[in-house]
């Protein structure tokens, strides 16, 4: 079966039998990803070898990440058609933020949080720090972004009050 229709398959019982995140994480798991408790992946998840991704525990992914486990480029500077492979290892409690794309070879140490857009080519075993960019480094640590922001941190429930300009957590930069 087509890995989309799958995982759409998959999304449909999460949402109407189960009401479970670990319908999605059970996906992957049949397709060889291992996958720890309390994740939540929000969206299909490109990957070319599943066998190659580890993810650990309290680990939040976002829309439109891709785990890239290979690359054909090698290919171009050998006369034998290889590729590169690499694991891919997302720590405990991480959070990958909106279109990040992760490489081969990557390994994350627990609690990063990758900032939306990144592209993560080189592991981080700092825990607690936040990595964005292309190439993704590290930009600040939880401390730094718990101070700066846990102010304006809100709720869904507090959305309509935000949308009509009568909260102050609206986030302006």
């Amino acid at each position: 079966m087509n890995k989309k229709i799958g995982y759409c398959i998959a999304k449909i019982k999460q949402k109407f039998l189960t009401n479970s995140h670990e319908t999605i994480s059970d996906y992957y798991r049949h397709l060889g990803v291992k996958i720890g408790n309390n994740t939540v992946i929000c969206d299909y998840i490109p990957i070319g070898e599943p066998q190659l991704v580890e993810i650990k525990n309290n680990v939040v992914i976002s829309s439109e990440v891709a785990f890239v486990t290979h690359d054909h480029s090698i290919s171009k500077v050998t006369d034998n058609g290889s590729n590169l492979f690499g694991r891919i290892i997302i720590g405990n409690n991480n959070f990958i933020g909106q279109r990040s794309t992760i490489l081969y070879g990557v390994e994350l140490a627990d609690n990063i949080i990758v900032g939306s857009g990144s592209v993560v080519v080189s592991s981080f075993n700092e825990n607690n720090i936040i990595i964005a960019g292309n190439p993704a480094k590290k930009i600040g640590t939880w401390d730094d972004f718990r101070e700066k922001y846990q102010m304006k941190a809100a709720f869904r429930s507090e959305l309509v009050e935000i949308v009509n300009g009568s909260s102050d957590k609206l986030i302006c930069k």
